[in-house]
């Protein structure tokens, strides 16, 4: 519950999104887009068979597993998302669509 806290920032042409990921490295992230949903997966191991010289430890308590969130985008296309990742923190750029061109319900007006 306390993995991936985000902040979505509206901007003018695109929507900004930092994730927070700390303690993971950039190659145990991963970003998919599929039927408009943005997924971001992060995944970490302790390595169990590592031995320290210098005694055993007691507790650990780093996270180890898989961790995910989704997001609803609409129809964008991947090539159409910017994405960083620096200092522990995964920074989404994503085009705004034009709201003319999306299907729009249909309203009743009541008088």
């Amino acid at each position: 519950k306390h993995l991936m806290k985000t902040d979505v920032k509206e901007r003018p042409e695109e929507y900004e999104l930092a994730v927070d990921l700390p303690g993971f490295q950039k190659d145990e992230v991963n970003v998919g887009l599929e039927n408009g949903y943005l997924t971001i997966r992060a995944a970490k191991g302790l390595d169990k068979d590592k031995t320290d010289k210098d005694g055993k430890y007691i507790r650990q308590e780093r996270y180890a597993g898989v961790c995910t969130r989704s997001f609803y985008v609409g129809d964008v296309k991947p090539e159409e998302i910017r994405a960083k990742y620096e200092s522990g923190v995964l920074t989404l750029h994503i085009p705004k669509r034009d709201v003319k061109t999306a299907q729009q319900p249909n309203r009743i007006a009541i008088e």
